[in-house]
């Protein structure tokens, strides 16, 4: 028969471990539902009017193998070459013209300022995975620190920090003016 400081030894194990146990449950639970409370958060901010942004309408798309003219700096849609960048990551400037025709295929495209500080281009990476339809490059000549592009609209910002970058892309990568949505990036 147990004596009773065995009786109080498993209860302190059982205990403790049925606490710990509740305690992850908790966790668990709890970071669930701010993950889900943020995920709403950022749906219902994409869905209204997203302030800086700029939108332009009327876009050739038209294959060109001449040069690019942009209108605006980079572009965000028009005549474009017939191969598009792939989307991704990218620590070099890329072909402006294929990358509009990534554009056209429902991508975001981030651009920034070559001088831009690493730990804010860290910042934007994190918003670039495997399948996100995004693809992030520096630009030559950018008049703004951080540009946001998608098919017809675009936005400017000052830091990686900057609320509307999220917003933007949860907006309108894979956009409601994207042409061909769902072709390859």
């Amino acid at each position: 028969m147990p004596d009773s400081s065995d009786r109080q030894s498993k209860l302190y194990i059982y205990g403790t471990g049925l606490v710990l146990i509740l305690a992850l449950i908790g966790a668990t639970t709890f970071s669930i539902i701010n993950s889900n409370n943020q995920e709403s958060a950022l749906n219902l901010a994409a869905s209204k009017p997203i302030a800086g942004v700029e939108s332009f309408t009327e876009l050739s798309r038209n294959h060109i193998t001449t040069a690019l003219a942009p209108i605006t700096l980079p572009p965000t849609g028009g005549d474009h070459a017939a191969n598009w960048t792939e989307c991704g990551i990218y620590t070099s400037p890329v072909d402006t013209s294929m990358s509009v025709h990534s554009l056209e295929h429902g991508a975001a495209w981030i651009s920034y300022q070559t001088t831009l500080p690493k730990d804010q281009i860290k910042t934007l990476e994190s918003f670039v995975t495997p399948s996100s339809y995004r693809l992030i490059a520096p630009y030559d000549n950018l008049a703004s620190p951080i540009v946001l592009s998608s098919w017809g609209k675009q936005l400017s910002v000052d830091n990686a920090s900057d609320a509307r970058i999220a917003v933007f892309l949860k907006a309108f990568t894979q956009g409601p003016d994207t042409p061909e949505p769902g072709a390859p990036c």
